[in-house]
């Protein structure tokens, strides 16, 4: 029998297509061995309207995801009769706020893995290793009161679970190695059953966003408008964007007042367990963003999420660095991150140094006294100007340092470099007074630092009275310039958990020796590293800045500081009328820089915070019932204490086995060589801490070669739950 030019029980059923441009439903007579390309060449050919569909693609409401293998069949995808498939531009508006708090809409690929979207932006943007940003949902206060371990539970819709994963052996693993370094097998569970539909679902596609205009995609690749766009949207040329809040479209500089649209969107943590749970707001790298709930006209933010900041060049940078500077400055202004009084004003000064040079014109023009990326800036020498000579010198020299030496003297191999010196300890800090601090002779060497009760001690090779292992220890700056305060304190793991200890420097010379001494033992890096000269110069440099001057240059009057552009809260509320006297204090110290420099002193500064990159999440160990607190970190994962954030346990990352989930009951287990913890995520997924460690794996293990090319696949394997 004959039915509509088809023969009836041949197999054939009809599918119903929504066309999202149109706004129109369509029937097709297909097969389950259709093709996907199939379909859509079905479709187009039945809609006969002339115009370029390459940008289009399948979309399944119910099963939340894209059809994007054309190739694969329908029985294959596992789409039936009853289903409704979506005809709709992969390519869709978006809101985009960047680290600076200005909104942007821009046009972003919806159908790709969001690694990839991220990518595409910071291409578009001028931004270099997108590797190192992602995008994340906004939040607003009342997130920050309670738990949520999913998207979902924030009001948005749960994305496809596609990271259920079970491993061949019969034993859940995420992506991970073994000791040997062979990844572990694992293979997907059946797909979940779909949801009900509902009978009133809204259509998603371009409709929502402009109901007159669609987009088609031209023969160069660009994106042009086939109508009248509402909204204000430019016609995008080249993934292009506009700026919602200012005329000025220039990413190397921002405005210092983001807007009151931004500044009402800002969110405050008032505690180690509300920073924890911003934490909740990542989107999945390994999916895309249609997939997280995300619609056209959404609104998401573009973020700088793993705090390893990858040769950042004043000369090539600009963009890239402002959009740091500002995220850093947001962090600092919005209580992300605590510092000190004279920390603030530091950082106040700055700001305000930059605000100027971009009110005088000059704004990124001057890179005066930059030598080259971020470990190696000097800005001792802020009159002149460099020329190219100098600056291919100075490259030149950097390359000598990255390589493991100093390009002013030779390393000398026979020698085992050490650090001696008379300091004063103490173990506790219930004796934290002047008299509970005794003097030891301190050396340090090989990793290992040593005390003795006399300096002669050590030429008779006397028995240290105590020792204490560098590698893990966590090494915490306790400082106050004004009051002459140069401690450092170290919590050093043990069966207990960490045990502290503080020492107590002469003078500032003393301690950033010190300072970075420890520092680069922590990391398991001795003092041949030629990173230990650059660190403590940079202790210097800071020390130096919190040092105010003995009155400002600049008449108090003549400027209208606002204060919460400056301070954070708390310090507004400490200083009260002495704001703009003690930040134009500060300023004498800063007022030669460039603004560039100044923004890469700030950043500078922002990373010898104590607290500095550290993701908060909280967690429940492994037979457990309270929740606890764990910090991710750029190489190592710690415990801390969830009222007061003191350590309690480290582990390093170059002790780790593996790390695995079992993404059915959501748990995590990391394996290290003292041992495992096994624990679940109760702030957010168990899916984004997972992502932070193989994250910060993935970002160690780029080469200084300056031709690398990001290795995707890679950071899938180490991310993405699966191998």
């Amino acid at each position: 029998m004959i039915a509509d030019g088809h023969l009836v029980g041949d197999g054939s059923w009809t599918l119903k297509v929504f066309v999202t441009d149109t706004n129109v439903e369509r029937t097709l007579r297909v097969k389950g061995d259709t093709h996907i390309g199939g379909v859509m060449l079905k479709l187009v050919e039945d809609l006969a309207i002339t115009k370029d569909w390459s940008d289009h693609a399948l979309w399944w409401p119910e099963r939340n995801c894209w059809l994007s293998r054309t190739r694969s069949t329908l029985d294959q995808y596992g789409v039936a009769a009853d289903d409704l498939l979506h005809f709709t531009p992969m390519h869709k508006l978006l809101k985009l706020q960047l680290p600076d708090r200005r909104y942007m809409n821009c046009v972003v690929d919806f159908s790709v893995k969001t690694f990839n979207a991220v990518m595409s932006i910071c291409k578009e943007f001028k931004i270099r290793h997108p590797e190192e940003l992602s995008l994340c949902r906004p939040l607003k206060s009342n997130h920050l009161k309670q738990n949520y371990q999913n998207g979902g539970s924030t009001g948005v819709v749960a994305p496809a679970d596609t990271n259920t994963f079970i491993a061949a052996s019969g034993r859940a693993n995420g992506g991970s190695l073994d000791a040997g370094g062979a990844p572990l097998l694992c293979a997907p569970l059946p797909p979940p059953p779909p949801p009900p539909r509902s009978q009133s679902a809204t259509p998603i596609g371009s409709p929502l966003v402009h109901q007159n205009g669609t987009w088609k995609k031209s023969q160069n690749g660009t994106f042009q408008s086939n109508g009248d766009l509402s909204d204000g949207y430019l016609t995008p040329q080249n993934m292009s964007w506009e700026m919602l809040n200012g005329s000025d479209t220039s990413l190397a500089e921002s405005p210092a007042d983001p807007g009151h649209e931004a500044r009402e969107s800002m969110v405050r943590p008032k505690s180690l367990v509300e920073k924890a749970r911003m934490n909740v707001g990542w989107l999945d790298s390994s999916l895309s963003i249609m997939e997280q709930g995300v619609r056209e006209g959404d609104c998401l933010l573009l973020r700088f999420k793993f705090y390893t900041f990858y040769d950042l060049n004043p000369r090539i940078d600009s963009v890239r660095i402002n959009q740091l500077y500002q995220q850093a400055r947001w962090q600092i202004l919005n209580e992300e991150i605590d510092c000190t009084e004279e920390e603030m004003l530091v950082f106040g000064a700055l700001q305000l140094q930059v605000n100027l040079q971009a009110a005088s014109g000059q704004g990124n023009d001057s890179i005066d006294g930059i030598t080259s990326g971020m470990d190696t800036l000097n800005f001792s020498n802020t009159n002149g100007s460099m020329g190219e000579d100098e600056i291919d010198a100075a490259l030149s020299e950097l390359q000598a340092m990255l390589e493991g030496g100093t390009p002013s003297t030779p390393t000398d191999i026979t020698r085992v470099p050490e650090l001696c010196d008379n300091l004063r300890f103490v173990k506790s800090k219930r004796f934290f007074t002047l008299r509970g601090f005794k003097r030891y002779w301190f050396t340090c060497r090989d990793l290992q630092l040593r005390a003795y009760r006399h300096r002669q001690d050590t030429e008779s090779e006397t028995t240290a009275a105590f020792s204490v292992p560098l590698r893990g220890v966590e090494v915490t700056p306790d400082v106050n310039v004004s009051q002459a305060r140069f401690n450092i304190k170290l919590e050093v793991p043990s069966e207990d958990g960490m045990t502290e200890m503080f020492l107590r420097c002469d003078n500032e010379e003393q301690y950033a020796q010190w300072l970075s001494a420890l520092r680069l033992g922590s990391r398991g890096r001795t003092l041949a590293d030629a990173a230990w000269a650059t660190e403590a110069q940079a202790i210097r440099d800071f020390i130096t800045l919190q040092r105010p001057a003995q009155g400002p240059t600049i008449n108090p009057r003549d400027l209208d500081i606002r204060p919460q552009d400056y301070l954070s809260p708390k310090y507004q509320k400490k200083l009260k009328g002495k704001t703009t006297q003690r930040i134009l204090e500060n300023h004498s110290n800063v007022k030669e820089l460039s603004a560039m420099e100044a923004k890469m002193q700030f950043i500078k500064a922002w990373q010898n915070l104590s607290d500095f990159g550290i993701s908060l999440f909280v967690v429940k160990f492994m037979g457990h019932r309270k929740e606890e607190l764990i910090g991710v970190a750029q190489n190592r994962l710690m415990k801390l204490d969830i009222n007061t954030g003191d350590h309690q346990k480290t582990w390093r990352y170059n002790t780790m086995k593996a790390w695995n989930v079992n993404w059915k009951i959501k748990h995590m287990m990391v394996q290290f060589e003292e041992g495992n913890i096994i624990f679940s995520c109760q702030s957010a997924d168990c899916k984004v801490i997972h992502e932070f460690i193989g994250g910060y794996i993935f970002l160690s293990m780029r080469s200084k070669e300056a031709n690398q090319t990001l290795d995707e696949d890679l950071f899938h394997k180490l991310t993405g739950g699966w191998v």
